[in-house]
């Protein structure tokens, strides 16, 4: 099956024309977000028999956690704190603990939430109130991101890691510093690390646009004991291969039976090489939205998409984007400057993991150094929490295969993970996770944690009492 689509701008959203095997029908997409998107392709997949978003899919019998899971945090207790705890970071200094969370585009950045007894939260601010943001930084709803903050103090100060959108698109990590957690925060004046260019002349299709905005998020900042600094990053290439891959299809769409396995899968893909020139020119969130259900299917047919790529020779560029690595690198002691080389200490190379892994944070437990990170993608329930151990802060690290958390029937994908003592001292690990039937950009992510308990070879999560 073949699509032809046409899509316009109309008021805060979006109309799509669809025609495919002699049906033409008009979708109203009312405004810009992820939900609007969803609905649209809900439809889509009534009408022309392609993939069923996940949120709208039958129930799927996922298991009972093998333990609880504390809530700390369930629903939004500030009106300005639109989006809820997505990316939790937990910092804690003396017997206080601070929380920091993503923000993505509200006018107010990174949340700042207190407590001593991690049940209750009380809102103390923001990192960069509105009109207060960094100059390099893009602003405003649906142009600026500001997400995966982490607060350490570092040598008698409190510092600040996070992601932000620049006006060139590219996401870069910057680095602030205040005398205490509640500000006021003043950036480097520069990003740590910039998103560059990416030249697609080698995916394997004639590219329209011969570059691409690339990135690099979720920053963490680890303080070894001896006093060293490392940051840890992940460079930003899943948001690359998607319309790439949808373009290599639209120039070959024998290759999509080769692809994918089943038909809803292969009508997807057929729509999504037919919709990509109009995403191209789209803001960065919107092309997301309207590539989600071919990141989807091709993380369905996930062997097969990469071996029939590799197979037929084509787009080694795109495989290479599907490889999502993790760097360190030391850090100037004055958090102005990155010193020395960069490393790859991680990459996706677990079924599990799909196309990423992302939201690394390392503690140093049993004389050991311990990396969790989340993967797969973010607002699917096959996202999960995994965790790997090195003798060195940059490695080499070992993975244990399987998640330490994954989707349950309470809670959906867990991830971006922190770790801090609790109340007893024993460490505790910090993340979000969305409600059932929830899921996506904006949507509101909730914040939990469990105990750990590790072995000189293995990291375990358990239930924390009461």
């Amino acid at each position: 099956m073949s699509f032809t689509v046409h899509a316009e701008a109309a008021g805060e959203g979006f109309q799509i024309d669809v025609t495919s095997g002699g049906q033409s029908l008009t979708y109203s997409v009312p405004t810009a977000t992820q939900q609007d998107f969803s609905l649209f392709f809900r439809e889509l997949a009534d009408d022309f028999g392609t993939r069923m978003p996940h949120v709208f899919e039958e129930a799927v019998e996922r298991p009972d956690a093998h333990m609880r899971w504390q809530p700390l945090l369930t629903e939004n207790i500030s009106p300005r704190i639109l989006v809820g705890y997505g990316d939790p970071a937990v910092f804690k200094g003396g017997e206080d603990y601070w929380l920091v969370a993503t923000s993505n585009d509200a006018p107010d950045a990174f949340p700042i939430l207190h407590s001593r007894d991690l049940l209750h939260w009380e809102p103390k601010g923001f990192v960069f109130p509105e009109g207060h943001l960094p100059q390099w930084c893009a602003a405003g709803r649906n142009v600026a991101d500001f997400w995966a903050p982490e607060m350490h103090k570092v040598d008698g100060e409190y510092w600040i890691v996070f992601t932000a959108r620049q006006p060139s698109n590219a996401l870069a990590i910057g680095l602030a510093r205040s005398k205490g957690p509640l500000g006021p925060w003043i950036d480097n004046g520069a990003p740590l690390i910039s998103g560059k260019p990416i030249n697609t002349t080698g995916f394997g299709y004639d590219a329209t646009q011969p570059q691409m905005s690339g990135g690099v998020i979720d920053s963490h900042l680890f303080l070894d004991d001896n006093g060293d600094k490392y940051l840890f990053w992940k460079d930003d290439t899943n948001s690359i291969w998607p319309r790439p891959l949808a373009m290599l299809l639209r120039q070959h769409p024998e290759l999509i039976d080769k692809l994918f396995a089943t038909e809803p899968d292969r009508r997807t893909a057929a729509f999504a090489a037919a919709i990509v020139p109009w995403a191209n020119v789209q803001r960065p969130m919107v092309r997301f939205f309207v590539m989600q259900p071919i990141i989807e299917a091709a993380l369905a047919n996930w062997a097969q998409v990469r071996t029939a790529l590799v197979e037929f020779g084509l787009a080694p560029a795109i495989l290479e984007a599907m490889t999502t690595p993790i760097r360190g690198q030391r850090i100037a002691d004055d958090g102005r400057s990155l010193a020395g080389e960069d490393k790859i200490v991680l990459c996706n190379d677990l079924d599990w993991e799909g196309h990423l892994i992302e939201g690394p944070f390392v503690t140093r437990q049993q004389g050991r150094y311990w990396l969790f990170y989340a993967g797969n993608d973010f607002s699917t329930p096959s996202y999960g929490i995994g965790v790997a151990v090195a003798d060195h802060p940059l490695g080499p690290y070992v993975k244990q295969g399987e998640p330490l958390l994954r989707s349950t029937r309470e809670w959906l994908a867990p991830g971006h993970a922190s770790v801090a003592a609790g109340l007893d001292g024993r460490p505790q690990l910090f993340f979000h996770a969305f409600h059932p039937g929830t899921g996506g950009y904006n949507a509101f992510r909730a914040l939990l944690t469990v105990g750990l308990k590790f072995s000189p070879t293995r990291a375990e999560a358990v239930e924390l009492p009461g």
